[in-house]
Protein backbone atom coordinates (compact mmCIF):
# COMPACT_ATOMS: atom_id res chain seq x y z
CA UNK A 1 0.00 0.00 0.00
CA UNK A 2 1.29 3.82 -1.25
CA UNK A 3 1.62 6.34 1.79
CA UNK A 4 -0.60 8.40 0.29
CA UNK A 5 -2.93 5.72 0.51
CA UNK A 6 -2.23 4.31 3.89
CA UNK A 7 -2.53 8.03 5.08
CA UNK A 8 -5.98 8.61 3.89
CA UNK A 9 -7.26 5.95 5.32
CA UNK A 10 -5.70 6.43 8.46
CA UNK A 11 -7.30 9.68 8.51
CA UNK A 12 -10.32 8.57 7.40
CA UNK A 13 -10.71 6.17 10.36
CA UNK A 14 -9.43 9.48 12.77
CA UNK A 15 -12.58 11.22 11.13
CA UNK A 16 -14.70 8.45 11.85
CA UNK A 17 -13.32 7.95 15.71
CA UNK A 18 -13.81 12.19 16.24
CA UNK A 19 -17.45 12.17 14.64
CA UNK A 20 -18.14 9.23 16.79
CA UNK A 21 -16.92 10.66 19.85
CA UNK A 22 -18.02 14.04 19.06
CA UNK A 23 -22.00 12.95 18.42
CA UNK A 24 -23.43 11.86 21.80
CA UNK A 25 -22.31 16.05 23.23
CA UNK A 26 -23.53 17.69 20.07
CA UNK A 27 -26.40 15.58 20.06
CA UNK A 28 -26.71 16.61 24.47
CA UNK A 29 -26.89 19.97 23.05
CA UNK A 30 -28.99 19.79 20.65
CA UNK A 31 -31.63 18.34 22.80
CA UNK A 32 -31.62 20.97 25.22
CA UNK A 33 -32.98 23.14 22.85
CA UNK A 34 -35.91 21.09 22.20
CA UNK A 35 -39.51 21.33 23.80
CA UNK A 36 -40.36 19.48 25.87
CA UNK A 37 -40.99 15.84 24.87
CA UNK A 38 -39.67 16.04 21.07
CA UNK A 39 -36.86 14.10 22.27
CA UNK A 40 -39.16 11.06 22.76
CA UNK A 41 -40.20 10.95 19.08
CA UNK A 42 -39.13 7.84 16.81
CA UNK A 43 -36.56 7.92 15.37
CA UNK A 44 -35.44 10.62 17.31
CA UNK A 45 -34.90 14.27 15.62
CA UNK A 46 -31.22 15.24 15.53
CA UNK A 47 -31.63 18.80 15.30
CA UNK A 48 -34.60 20.90 17.26
CA UNK A 49 -37.48 22.01 14.94
CA UNK A 50 -38.52 24.74 17.13
CA UNK A 51 -35.47 25.85 19.44
CA UNK A 52 -36.41 27.48 22.42
CA UNK A 53 -34.24 28.47 25.58
CA UNK A 54 -36.87 27.60 28.28
CA UNK A 55 -35.26 24.25 29.68
CA UNK A 56 -32.31 27.08 30.30
CA UNK A 57 -34.59 29.34 31.72
CA UNK A 58 -36.32 26.58 33.82
CA UNK A 59 -32.70 25.48 35.46
CA UNK A 60 -31.63 28.68 36.38
CA UNK A 61 -34.79 30.36 37.37
CA UNK A 62 -36.60 27.49 39.03
CA UNK A 63 -33.37 25.12 40.04
CA UNK A 64 -30.89 27.46 41.34
CA UNK A 65 -28.37 26.37 38.70
CA UNK A 66 -26.52 29.42 38.98
CA UNK A 67 -25.98 28.82 42.39
CA UNK A 68 -24.83 25.28 41.85
CA UNK A 69 -22.36 26.57 39.51
CA UNK A 70 -20.95 28.95 41.79
CA UNK A 71 -20.60 26.39 44.46
CA UNK A 72 -18.80 24.18 42.04
CA UNK A 73 -16.52 26.58 41.03
CA UNK A 74 -15.51 27.64 44.19
CA UNK A 75 -14.49 24.17 45.28
CA UNK A 76 -12.99 23.06 42.28
CA UNK A 77 -10.50 26.07 42.67
CA UNK A 78 -9.87 26.02 45.96
CA UNK A 79 -8.88 22.33 45.64
CA UNK A 80 -7.26 22.98 42.74
CA UNK A 81 -4.97 25.97 44.61
CA UNK A 82 -4.57 24.46 47.57
CA UNK A 83 -3.88 20.83 46.59
CA UNK A 84 -1.01 22.61 43.94
CA UNK A 85 0.71 24.42 46.89
CA UNK A 86 0.91 20.51 49.12
CA UNK A 87 1.86 18.39 46.36
CA UNK A 88 4.51 20.86 44.79
CA UNK A 89 5.70 21.10 48.57
CA UNK A 90 5.99 17.36 49.07
CA UNK A 91 6.79 15.76 45.51
CA UNK A 92 9.79 18.18 45.61
CA UNK A 93 10.73 16.97 49.10
CA UNK A 94 10.19 13.74 47.93
CA UNK A 95 12.60 14.51 45.00
CA UNK A 96 15.67 16.72 46.30
CA UNK A 97 15.82 16.90 50.05
CA UNK A 98 16.91 14.22 52.07
CA UNK A 99 15.51 12.95 55.22
CA UNK A 100 14.90 9.71 57.56
CA UNK A 101 12.47 7.16 55.93
CA UNK A 102 12.09 9.15 52.66
CA UNK A 103 12.00 6.15 50.44
CA UNK A 104 10.45 3.88 52.74
CA UNK A 105 7.34 6.67 52.93
CA UNK A 106 7.35 7.33 49.17
CA UNK A 107 7.25 3.72 48.44
CA UNK A 108 4.09 2.91 50.76
CA UNK A 109 2.31 6.35 49.15
CA UNK A 110 2.73 4.45 46.18
CA UNK A 111 1.37 1.21 47.90
CA UNK A 112 -1.37 3.22 48.74
CA UNK A 113 -2.15 3.67 45.10
CA UNK A 114 -4.02 0.25 44.69
CA UNK A 115 -6.06 1.13 47.21
CA UNK A 116 -10.43 2.20 45.66
CA UNK A 117 -10.76 5.27 46.84
CA UNK A 118 -14.54 3.82 47.85
CA UNK A 119 -12.60 1.39 50.67
CA UNK A 120 -11.76 4.49 52.38
CA UNK A 121 -14.68 6.66 51.75
CA UNK A 122 -16.14 5.12 55.78
CA UNK A 123 -13.25 6.00 57.41
CA UNK A 124 -12.49 9.57 55.55
CA UNK A 125 -16.25 10.06 56.52
CA UNK A 126 -15.57 9.13 60.07
CA UNK A 127 -12.66 11.79 60.18
CA UNK A 128 -14.71 14.59 58.68
CA UNK A 129 -17.49 13.92 60.72
CA UNK A 130 -15.01 14.49 64.04
CA UNK A 131 -13.92 17.60 62.33
CA UNK A 132 -17.40 19.28 62.43
CA UNK A 133 -16.75 19.37 58.56
CA UNK A 134 -20.08 17.47 57.47
CA UNK A 135 -22.35 19.57 55.39
CA UNK A 136 -19.64 22.48 54.59
CA UNK A 137 -17.19 23.22 51.93
CA UNK A 138 -14.79 22.29 54.23
CA UNK A 139 -15.86 18.48 54.01
CA UNK A 140 -15.32 18.47 50.42
CA UNK A 141 -12.09 20.28 50.46
CA UNK A 142 -10.14 19.16 52.94
CA UNK A 143 -9.69 15.82 51.97
CA UNK A 144 -8.47 16.68 48.60
CA UNK A 145 -5.70 18.84 49.78
CA UNK A 146 -3.68 16.80 48.62
CA UNK A 147 -3.04 13.64 46.08
CA UNK A 148 -0.61 10.65 46.35
CA UNK A 149 -1.13 11.28 42.40
CA UNK A 150 -0.32 15.05 42.57
CA UNK A 151 2.91 13.97 44.49
CA UNK A 152 4.54 11.23 41.87
CA UNK A 153 3.98 13.69 39.30
CA UNK A 154 5.57 16.55 40.97
CA UNK A 155 8.27 14.22 41.99
CA UNK A 156 8.71 12.60 39.19
CA UNK A 157 8.69 15.89 37.11
CA UNK A 158 11.48 17.73 39.96
CA UNK A 159 14.25 14.40 39.79
CA UNK A 160 15.05 16.32 36.34
CA UNK A 161 16.33 19.77 38.56
CA UNK A 162 20.14 19.74 38.55
CA UNK A 163 21.15 19.06 41.89
CA UNK A 164 24.14 21.59 40.75
CA UNK A 165 22.07 24.83 40.25
CA UNK A 166 20.58 23.94 44.05
CA UNK A 167 23.59 23.35 45.79
CA UNK A 168 25.02 26.91 43.94
CA UNK A 169 21.89 28.66 45.14
CA UNK A 170 22.47 27.32 48.83
CA UNK A 171 26.27 28.41 48.68
CA UNK A 172 25.18 32.18 47.89
CA UNK A 173 22.88 31.80 51.16
CA UNK A 174 19.61 31.05 49.85
CA UNK A 175 16.96 29.90 52.24
CA UNK A 176 15.28 26.90 51.41
CA UNK A 177 12.09 28.34 51.45
CA UNK A 178 13.83 30.95 48.70
CA UNK A 179 15.33 27.77 46.88
CA UNK A 180 11.83 26.39 46.60
CA UNK A 181 10.00 29.81 45.97
CA UNK A 182 12.43 31.23 43.03
CA UNK A 183 14.00 28.96 41.48
CA UNK A 184 11.93 25.31 41.70
CA UNK A 185 8.75 26.28 41.43
CA UNK A 186 8.99 28.28 38.22
CA UNK A 187 11.06 25.39 36.82
CA UNK A 188 8.05 23.02 37.82
CA UNK A 189 5.20 25.57 36.37
CA UNK A 190 4.54 22.94 32.63
CA UNK A 191 3.78 20.14 34.73
CA UNK A 192 1.86 22.42 37.04
CA UNK A 193 -1.04 23.89 35.11
CA UNK A 194 -1.05 20.05 33.69
CA UNK A 195 -1.78 19.02 37.64
CA UNK A 196 -3.72 22.07 38.05
CA UNK A 197 -6.19 21.22 34.99
CA UNK A 198 -6.78 17.91 36.18
CA UNK A 199 -7.41 18.39 39.56
CA UNK A 200 -9.37 21.62 38.74
CA UNK A 201 -11.82 19.22 36.25
CA UNK A 202 -11.29 15.82 38.30
CA UNK A 203 -12.98 18.15 41.18
CA UNK A 204 -15.29 19.84 39.05
CA UNK A 205 -17.23 15.92 37.82
CA UNK A 206 -16.75 14.64 41.26
CA UNK A 207 -19.99 13.17 42.25
CA UNK A 208 -19.87 10.52 45.08
CA UNK A 209 -17.72 12.31 47.60
CA UNK A 210 -19.79 15.92 47.70
CA UNK A 211 -22.73 13.29 47.25
CA UNK A 212 -21.45 11.97 50.50
CA UNK A 213 -20.55 14.46 52.50
CA UNK A 214 -22.88 17.49 51.59
CA UNK A 215 -26.44 16.91 53.08
CA UNK A 216 -27.40 20.86 52.82
CA UNK A 217 -28.84 20.95 48.99
CA UNK A 218 -27.86 24.76 49.11
CA UNK A 219 -23.85 23.53 49.22
CA UNK A 220 -24.81 20.94 46.62
CA UNK A 221 -22.27 21.05 43.52
CA UNK A 222 -23.69 20.65 39.73
CA UNK A 223 -23.11 17.09 39.33
CA UNK A 224 -25.00 15.88 42.81
CA UNK A 225 -27.65 18.55 42.35
CA UNK A 226 -28.60 17.43 38.52
CA UNK A 227 -28.79 13.67 40.06
CA UNK A 228 -31.21 14.84 42.39
CA UNK A 229 -33.59 16.85 39.96
CA UNK A 230 -33.06 13.85 37.59
CA UNK A 231 -35.20 11.90 40.48
CA UNK A 232 -38.17 14.28 39.52
CA UNK A 233 -37.96 15.11 36.10
CA UNK A 234 -37.10 11.11 35.11
CA UNK A 235 -38.60 11.80 31.44
CA UNK A 236 -37.87 15.43 31.08
CA UNK A 237 -35.28 14.10 28.47
CA UNK A 238 -35.14 18.20 27.66
CA UNK A 239 -34.49 19.70 31.00
CA UNK A 240 -31.72 16.69 31.78
CA UNK A 241 -29.96 17.69 29.11
CA UNK A 242 -30.15 21.36 30.07
CA UNK A 243 -28.50 20.49 32.81
CA UNK A 244 -25.88 18.41 31.69
CA UNK A 245 -24.79 21.28 29.18
CA UNK A 246 -24.69 23.48 32.28
CA UNK A 247 -22.42 20.79 33.96
CA UNK A 248 -20.06 19.88 31.20
CA UNK A 249 -19.62 23.16 28.89
CA UNK A 250 -17.45 25.25 31.64
CA UNK A 251 -14.72 22.59 32.00
CA UNK A 252 -15.02 21.76 28.19
CA UNK A 253 -14.65 25.47 27.39
CA UNK A 254 -11.40 25.78 30.33
CA UNK A 255 -9.89 22.20 28.90
CA UNK A 256 -9.70 23.82 25.61
CA UNK A 257 -8.66 27.01 26.16
CA UNK A 258 -5.92 25.42 28.31
CA UNK A 259 -5.36 22.48 26.61
CA UNK A 260 -2.07 23.64 24.95
CA UNK A 261 -0.43 24.03 28.20
CA UNK A 262 -1.53 20.57 29.25
CA UNK A 263 0.06 18.87 26.09
CA UNK A 264 2.79 21.13 26.38
CA UNK A 265 3.07 19.57 30.32
CA UNK A 266 2.37 16.13 29.49
CA UNK A 267 4.95 16.22 26.60
CA UNK A 268 7.64 17.69 28.78
CA UNK A 269 6.61 15.26 31.77
CA UNK A 270 7.72 12.63 29.38
CA UNK A 271 10.92 14.06 28.44
CA UNK A 272 12.22 14.57 31.53
CA UNK A 273 10.75 11.55 33.00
Amino acid sequence: MSKPVASFWINTALLIGAVATAFPLVWMISVSFMPTGAAGHYPPPLWPEHPTLDNYRTMFERHSAGRYMLNSALVAASVAVISLLFNTMAGYAFAKLKFAGRDKLFRALLGALVIPAQVAMIPLFAIVKELGLVSTYGGVIVPAMASIFGIFLVRQYALSIPEDLLEAARMDGASEWRIFRSIVVPLLKPILITLGILTFLGTWNDFMWPLIVLSDQNLYTLPVALAGLSREYVQDNELMMAGAVITVMPVLILFLALQRYYIAGILAGSVKG
